[in-house]
Parts: C-alpha cells; sequence; structure tokens
C-alpha cells in the first residue's frame, strides 16, 4: 500500500460517490473523494432531487391555501400572496444545510476532500488542481448533465431557455412554461410553476408522457395532470427556439411529419433526459473506452476492463437515479474492500414527485407479459379510508404477478404518498414475496399503505373493499 496515496480514489461526490468513499473509510481503506464543485452531494443534492422537492412542498402548500383546498377543511385564510423571494430561501437554506452535512460526514469518516477536476494521467494516476495523486483503486461516480437539444440553446443566466438547473432559479412566476419532455424531471418543475399560477405546456416526441413507465399508470398520469391545468402537445418534435425580448418563440411540427407552427412562451424549459458524465476524464490514457450510448461498461462487481477502476452511478448503465448510485457506491465499496457487494438491478423504484406522486418498482405489465403469463390486481385509492379522508381519491395500486408462482413482478402506485408506500414493495420484491405473502401481511389501518394489500388480495380475485 506504500506505493499508492490512497487505497481508493472515488472521483466525484454525488450520491454514488460521496457514499462510496464513506463505505470504503468504513471497512478500514485511506480513501480520498475529488470533487470539483464548491460543494458537496453532486447533482442530486446541489440542483436536483432535493432542491426540486423543496419547491414541490412549498409550491404545494400554496396552491392548497389558493386554491380553496384548505377553506374546504375548514381552514380559511383571508389575506394571503405569494413571496418567491422567501420561497427560494428555503430551498436554498436546504441545500446547505445538507451539503454541510455531507462533508461533516466525509471529516467524521476521515476520508480526505481534493478539490478539483479529477483526470486519469495514466494507471492509478489522476490529477486533480495540477497535483498527481495515485490510489490503488480509482471509481469513478461523475454523475450526468443535461442532454441539450440542437436548435435549442440554453442559457440558464438570462433565465428564458432554461435546463432544470435554470427552472430552479427562475425569480418571477412565467406567465406561461413550455417544457419540452413529458419526463419526470419536466413534470415535476412544470407542476411548481404551474401551482405558483404558470400556464404549462409540455411538448413530448413520444405519444404519451412518463417513457418507460407501466402503460396504464402513463395515461392515468396524464389524465390527472390534465385535470390540474396541464396542456400536451404529444407526438410533437421541437425544431427551434428563438429568445427574444418578450420571450421565446418555438418551432415544432408533428413528430411522424408534417407542418410547422409556433408556440409562443415566456420560459422553456429543455427536458429532455441526461447524459453521462465523461469528458475531461482522460479515459483514453488509461485505454478505457466508451459504450454507443457514452456510458462505461462494468462487470457484476463495478470493475472496467481496466485492472483498479471502477465504476458506479449515472456513467454506467442503468436508470439515472441518486438511490441506485448510492447502493452501488456500498457495493463497490465493500467489493475493493474483498467482500461481497451486491445491488439487485431488477428492484430498483423510481418516483415522480409530482401531487399525487407516481412510484414503480419491477416489470411493467407490458414487459411481464412478454415473459409469460401473469396476473393483475388493482384496488383504486378512492376506495382507501385514509385517502378518502383526506381528499386524496386519485390514483390506483397496481400489482402484477406472475400467473404460476405468484411471484411479484412488479408494482405500480399513483397516490399521494406514492414514494413512500414503494419502500414496502420492493422490500417485498426483494425477498421474493408472492402476492400471497403481500395480501396477507397485517397492514395498518387507517393507512394509504392498505391499498397495497387490496391490490395483492385483487391478484387473488379477493379485495374486500371494492
Amino acid at each position: 500500500m506504500a506505493d499508492f496515496d490512497y487505497d481508493v480514489l472515488v472521483i466525484g461526490a454525488g450520491p454514488g460517490g460521496y457514499v462510496a468513499a464513506i463505505r470504503a473509510a468504513q471497512l478500514g481503506l485511506k480513501t480520498a473523494c475529488a470533487e470539483s464543485r464548491e460543494t458537496l452531494g453532486g447533482t442530486c443534492l446541489n440542483v436536483g432531487c432535493i432542491p426540486s422537492k423543496a419547491l414541490l412542498h412549498a409550491s404545494e402548500l400554496y396552491e392548497e391555501a389558493a386554491g380553496g383546498a384548505l377553506a374546504k377543511l375548514g381552514v380559511k385564510i383571508d389575506k394571503m400572496s405569494l413571496d418567491l423571494d422567501t420561497m427560494q430561501g428555503q430551498r436554498k437554506d436546504a441545500v446547505k444545510g445538507l451539503t454541510g452535512g455531507i462533508e461533516f460526514l466525509l471529516k467524521k469518516n476521515k476520508v480526505d476532500w481534493l478539490k478539483g477536476l479529477a483526470n486519469f494521467t495514466g494507471p492509478n494516476t489522476v490529477e486533480v488542481a495540477g497535483k498527481s495523486v495515485t490510489a490503488k483503486n480509482i471509481v469513478i461516480a461523475t454523475g450526468s448533465s443535461v442532454t441539450p437539444l440542437p436548435g435549442v440553446e440554453v442559457d440558464n443566466k438570462k433565465g428564458v431557455i432554461v435546463d432544470s438547473t435554470g427552472a430552479l432559479e427562475l425569480d418571477k412566476v412565467p406567465g406561461h412554461l413550455v417544457v419540452i419532455g413529458g419526463g419526470v424531471i419536466g413534470l415535476e418543475l412544470g407542476s411548481v410553476w404551474r401551482r405558483l399560477g404558470a400556464k404549462v405546456t409540455v411538448v413530448e416526441f413520444l405519444d404519451q408522457i412518463l417513457p418507460g413507465m407501466d402503460g396504464e399508470v402513463r395515461k392515468e398520469a396524464n389524465k390527472i395532470f390534465k385535470k390540474q391545468g396541464f396542456e400536451y402537445r404529444l407526438g410533437t418534435k421541437v425544431t427551434g427556439a428563438e429568445a427574444h425580448k418578450k420571450g421565446v418563440t418555438l418551432t415544432v411540427e408533428p413528430a411522424a411529419g408534417g407542418a410547422s407552427e409556433t408556440i409562443e412562451a415566456d420560459v422553456v424549459l429543455v427536458s429532455i433526459g441526461r447524459r453521462p458524465n465523461t469528458d475531461g476524464l482522460g479515459l483514453e490514457k488509461i485505454g478505457l473506452e466508451l459504450n454507443g450510448r457514452g456510458q462505461i461498461e462494468t462487470d457484476h462487481d463495478f470493475a472496467t476492463k481496466v485492472p483498479g477502476v471502477w465504476a458506479v452511478g449515472d456513467v454506467i448503465p442503468g436508470p439515472m437515479l441518486a438511490h441506485k448510485a448510492e447502493d452501488e457506491g456500498i457495493a463497490v465499496a465493500e467489493n475493493i474492500a474483498g467482500l461481497t457487494g451486491i445491488v439487485n438491478h431488477d428492484v430498483i423504484p423510481s418516483v415522480v414527485y409530482t401531487s399525487p406522486e407516481i412510484a414503480g418498482v419491477g416489470l411493467t405489465e407490458e414487459a411481464a407479459k412478454e415473459r409469460g403469463p401473469v396476473k393483475v390486481g388493482k384496488f383504486p385509492m378512492l376506495a382507501n379510508s385514509r385517502a378518502k379522508t383526506n381528499h386524496e381519491p386519485d390514483g390506483f395500486v397496481k400489482v402484477i404477478a406472475d400467473a404460476e408462482t405468484d411471484k411479484v413482478l412488479g408494482v405500480w402506485v399513483i397516490a399521494k404518498v406514492a414514494g413512500t408506500m414503494i419502500a414496502q414493495a420492493a422490500q417485498a420484491m426483494e425477498f421474493g414475496a408472492s402476492s400471497e405473502d403481500i395480501a396477507y401481511t397485517c397492514h395498518a389501518h387507517p393507512t394509504h399503505s392498505e391499498a397495497i394489500k387490496e391490490a395483492a388480495m385483487a391478484v387473488m380475485g379477493k379485495p374486500i373493499h371494492m
């Protein structure tokens, strides 16, 4: 070990990187984490998952008050107004507190923070801020960044054509916000500004929102968001955008081909996906090539084809989710230490933090049917006592099980607290549960989670409350 500065050097301090560094240090390995941002936590904590949730929560409370939902519960507010500066301030406070918390955790675990962008200069060697650093094991955890859209140039400083980072920083509510992309990030940020008073139009190339999710869930979400005020231009391609003094003129045309037209907007949010951050790493200097999607390929242990180089998170294949990266960070550290670190990529939950929330784990019904016969059980939230009492009737729970073995293959939820509910389904699937296992597990009453029990009972054709 004396030949190297560190046993483990992690490049990137996002969810995958800082978790890998902490776990490696816990296992007795001398560890450093290189990060070029001024704060730790990566995209998720600084300009992604966390700040967006701060605005989603605050905007939801505002809409409940302004839209009369609270008044119907007997909570009457005579005068109210939007203080966007304060709302943005609490977002920044949340981020500051959590980034500081990660810095504390690195210090507590004796992980060295190397401040600067790391790039390979040779085997087991990187350069950080002009200094050469060596490590026996190097973990690439550099995350991802926004995918650009040709013909639509993002400039967050001007605040007219923005990406997800710029959409968090708007200093006033746009009159008309056009979201390019009907995926998770676009719908979440679109929800924030719609609740605060913006007209929101979603332009999506495909014929439905939320690509990759269960088909029935996608249709129901479309219906719910339309009822909330979202406007859709589905099957539509954006071919250009011209920013001017009054906003943006978007040029669009049918995805299948046809005449073009224009849409006028105050602000345009480009949200068509993310791509791995591999530029500037100097991978060519260690002979590490990318696959056709710009990702780093690894084996089951997260080792690349280059000895001593590992990779986790958004830079490798799989869903670009913070919790997936965290689990991979723990696993790679344990594998480096000689233990057995495993991530079950078949059981990675995903959540859309709109209202209601949308969550899923495992296979969609469509994908499950491709593998063989299935049984499906559904239960509407309208029939759930807690949801009904809370005036949260939208959505349902859907359990998909193997028709022969009854093993649960997928669970999909649209509900106010779907993100919390899905954890039960993920844990059940991790242990290979059958729908009967879930159906005969006692659930507390009254809770939203009873809908999962009822949906599991519906797989067997015997739900109680419908």
